[in-house]
Order: structure tokens, then sequence, then C-alpha cells
């Protein structure tokens, strides 16, 4: 029996952003589904789950789907799926690994994004809400893929906005920074580890770490991910937290010299390097 209820899909639910998100949406009276790799063997969720994978064309499309035959309609897409590498190198990645960050936390969205936009055009609404990251804004430096990857995502978002507003689809993207999620645990090492980086990995896992203990809660990015489903009309980015507020902030009005120092200074690298 389809329901009459806002029909939200949310990718990687099964913990972390993605779960939170999808709890905060049912509770906003979203009729939601998540979906994992394992589906409804992720465990016991408020929400039922979908096995997708989202660098497997067939799968996105089973997935997508399976939802409509249940429900009819989705209105809502939250984009969540995703991966890093632990701090190395940039050179210390294989291009395969490359490909595979980008498989995953580029294409992974544009696979869904095609999957349900025909759905949303026909109904002539729909929103999609892609997790960014505010590093795909401010770049850290020895996770350049994951940087790239996420900046990736702004640039289609904004690009897609653009397209699909008026077809009544509107595309916001929000940038945490540092939150308290399995996400670092599940962090891939580089492939093509080298010597020269090995006293750099180590220190900067100890900074990431720590970074992560007092990062935000996933709730924090959920808040906005509801707010940016309600809204009205919504921006197209969004932060989530005070630290992802203050790194825009200073991207946009503080000189670049100032910047570079102030996130070296925070990942103890050198500061005595001139900045550009």
């Amino acid at each position: 029996m389809k329901s009459n209820k806002l029909v939200a899909l949310v990718t990687g639910a099964s913990s972390g952003i993605g779960e939170a998100s999808a709890i905060k949406l049912q509770a906003a009276g979203y009729t939601v589904y998540g979906t994992s790799r394992r589906g409804g063997q992720a465990g016991g969720k408020a929400f039922p789950m979908l096995a997708l994978d989202v660098t497997d064309d067939a799968s996105v499309e089973a997935a997508v789907a399976k939802l409509i035959q249940r429900e009819g309609r989705i209105d809502l897409l939250v984009n969540n799926a995703g991966f890093g590498v632990a701090p190395a190198g940039a050179e210390e990645s294989s291009i395969a690994q490359a490909k595979s960050i980008f498989d995953t936390n580029f294409l992974g969205i544009v696979r869904m994004t095609r999957a349900v936009v025909p759905h949303m055009r026909s109904q002539g609404h729909g929103r999609i809400i892609n997790i960014g990251s505010i590093i795909g804004v401010v770049p850290m430096p020895y996770v350049a893929l994951y940087a790239a990857s996420k900046h990736a995502v702004e640039g289609y978002s904004e690009a897609l906005d653009h397209e699909l507003r008026t077809r009544g689809i509107r595309v916001s993207v929000i940038e945490p920074a540092f939150t308290k999620t399995q996400f670092e645990a599940n962090n891939v090492e580089p492939d093509a580890k080298l010597p020269e980086y090995d006293q750099i990995r180590a220190k900067l896992a100890k900074v990431v770490a720590q970074a992560m203990e007092g990062g935000d809660s996933p709730d924090v990015v959920a808040e906005v991910v509801v707010t940016a489903a309600q809204a009205a009309t919504p921006k197209r980015r969004y932060t989530a937290g005070k630290a992802a507020g203050q790194l825009r902030f200073l991207r946009r009005f503080a000189p670049t010299s100032v910047l570079d120092k102030g996130l070296r200074k925070n990942l103890q690298l050198d500061t005595n390097e001139d900045g550009v």
C-alpha cells in the first residue's frame, strides 16, 4: 500500500551521517529507505534498507526500481556513500586507487542522480542533497585524492542545480568538517607507500584522530540535511558545524597566506614555507 508521504532515499545509511540523516528525515515525516552494500543484513534499523553498490550501474538501477515499485515516487535523494584514504602523500596512491576513490565518492553520485532524475522530472519536483566536505572547499594536505573527489562533488552539484531547477528539482551540497563517525576507521591505506612519508603519515594519523575525537556529532550534519530538504528555497551550499563554517568564512575573506598558515599550524606541519 503506497503512502502519500514524501519518500527519501539515503545512500550509505548503515552508520554515521547516513544513518543519522535517515533517522532525522523519518522523524520529520518522510518515508525513508536507506542503502548499503549489505542491504537488510546491515543490522536492525528503524527504516528499511536496500542493497546497493554505488559503483555498480546495475545495482543502482535495481535499487531505485525497487523503491519506485514499492512507493511509486522518490522526492529526496541523499548521496552520502563514500570513503577516504588514510593521510598520506598523494603519490602514495596508485592510479587504480585514485580511480576507486572517484568511482565511489563522485561517480557514485552521478550514477544515483541519473537513476532518480527521470522519476523526479516526471513528478515535476524533487530534491538531491550531496554530502560533500569542507575539505572539498579548503583542501587539506595529505588527503589530496579525497579532497579532489569532494571538490568534484561541489562543481557537479552547482552545475546540476542550475540545470534542474526549472524542472522543479533543486540540488544542494552539505559541507561537514571532522565528524565523529567510523569514517576514519574505514579509511583505506595508500597502496603505494614510500618510506619518505613514513614519519608524516604517523604524525598526521595522531593529529586526525584527535580532531575526530573533538568533531561534531553526525546529528549536526543530519539536522542540516533536514533543513536543506525542507527549505522552500534551498541554498546550493550548507556548512555543517562551527569548524566548517569558520573555514568557509576564511576561504572567502582571509588572505591565502593567513589560511595556509592556520591550516598548517592546526595539522602541526612546518609553517616556515612560503605561501603563494
